[in-house]
């Protein structure tokens, strides 16, 4: 049994309702983007940012205050994923001098106290490490197990050496460890990007969805006609506008869901095109189809038929995919359920778009003209 089969619903005569449905969604997108505008994640601002997940519910408030006392400067704290979640960001990517002689002091502080009476020299630094050497490759392995488990990041060298990682992240992780012996943590995602490339990325993000959709324009006017380029180009456009709006909108109005605009983000745009595109096609193919068998009908009738007979794959396989987005949107975590939600909402976006605006655009576009589409 198909599901839709046979239908015969006039789609051009109801036009003028989407168009009033889809300017709205429009009006309210750039309205939201133009006020609250967008969260740009750490992949496009540069920084240190740390996304933690604690046994029991954490205060805030008092996060906030314990990692304003480590001078770090400006740091952003927040719920990430309910309330045992946490998201840490700093602009910072490394300490300045005072800083970081500081944290070094609190390492060599740490040895003393784990191993009393304990000989050793410090042998180098970097911005980000501190290297310490010992009297014996054996001490040199004691320590470094011992202080990986009181949660510090080790790594074995040569010569005795035992490196000592004392970047932003390390200084945060440990400063909540000491305030909060109680409540442990892991550690879910910690990425540091430095402020050139994240405007690097920025600018290559908006240049690769432009690219993308001037080679569709280009593509699809050589498949078919320039109005069907036209107007699938339209339709994409109205997708991302519109889920972009959303992402304005919703950002942190609903718990556990992290609208911030990550390159997974710009990814799961990228694919929303993709799949818009593929939906609006294949319409397009029943279209052109129907132009060149029933050369005597008017244009309105074929792009109807069009849209009709593709109406039962349209459905089904949006509802499938939807499904499966679903599914990952529920179990796939605070980290992708960014991603998830961008399909989600860009798969019903796309759909509703093949069908009531790439589709109608031609209509317009051949009747304001008063052209004659044929293959």
């Amino acid at each position: 049994m198909r599901f839709l089969d046979n239908t015969n619903i006039d789609f051009i005569s109801k036009r003028k309702i989407t168009y009033l449905v889809s300017g709205s969604l429009i009006l309210l997108s750039l309205l939201s983007l133009a006020i609250r505008g967008l969260e740009l994640g750490i992949d496009f601002i540069g920084g240190t940012e740390i996304a933690i997940k604690f046994e029991k519910p954490i205060d805030i408030a008092q996060v906030r205050n314990d990692l304003d006392a480590i001078g770090l400067g400006n740091i952003e704290v927040k719920t990430f994923g309910g309330e045992t979640g946490l998201l840490i960001r700093t602009e910072l990517q490394d300490m300045d001098p005072e800083l970081f002689s500081r944290v070094t002091g609190s390492v060599t502080n740490a040895i003393k106290t784990a191993f009393p009476g304990i000989q050793f020299t410090e042998v180098g630094a970097t911005v980000n490490s501190v290297t310490f050497q010992f009297d014996s490759t054996k001490t040199a392995a004691g320590v470094s197990t011992k202080m990986f488990e009181l949660g510090f990041q080790t790594s074995r060298s040569e010569n005795n050496t035992v490196v000592f990682s004392v970047g932003i992240a390390d200084w945060i992780e440990e400063s909540l460890r000491e305030s909060m012996p109680d409540n442990p943590f892991v550690i879910q995602k910690e990425d540091q990007v430095g402020p050139k490339i994240g405007e690097e990325l920025k600018q290559n993000s908006v240049i690769a969805v432009f690219l993308a959709l001037l080679v569709i324009l280009i593509y699809l006017g050589f498949r078919f006609k320039f109005a069907f380029a036209l107007g699938a180009v339209l339709a994409v456009f109205h997708d991302v506008l519109i889920t972009l709006g959303l992402f304005s909108m919703l950002y942190g109005l609903i718990p556990g869901l992290n609208l911030e605009i990550s390159i997974s983000i710009v990814a799961a745009f990228l694919t929303l095109v993709g799949y818009s595109i593929n939906d609006t096609v294949i319409v397009f193919d029943r279209i052109r189809e129907n132009l060149k068998l029933h050369k005597t009908a008017n244009l309105k009738d074929n792009i109807n038929g069009g849209i009709n007979r593709t109406l039962s794959r349209t459905m089904v396989t949006s509802a499938t995919t939807l499904f499966v987005v679903i599914v990952l949107l529920i179990f796939g975590g605070d980290v992708l359920r960014g991603f998830a939600f961008t399909l989600f909402f860009g798969i019903l976006i796309g759909t509703y778009s093949s069908v009531f605006v790439a589709s109608p655009f031609i209509y317009e576009y051949a009747t304001r003209r008063k052209k004659t589409i044929q293959f």
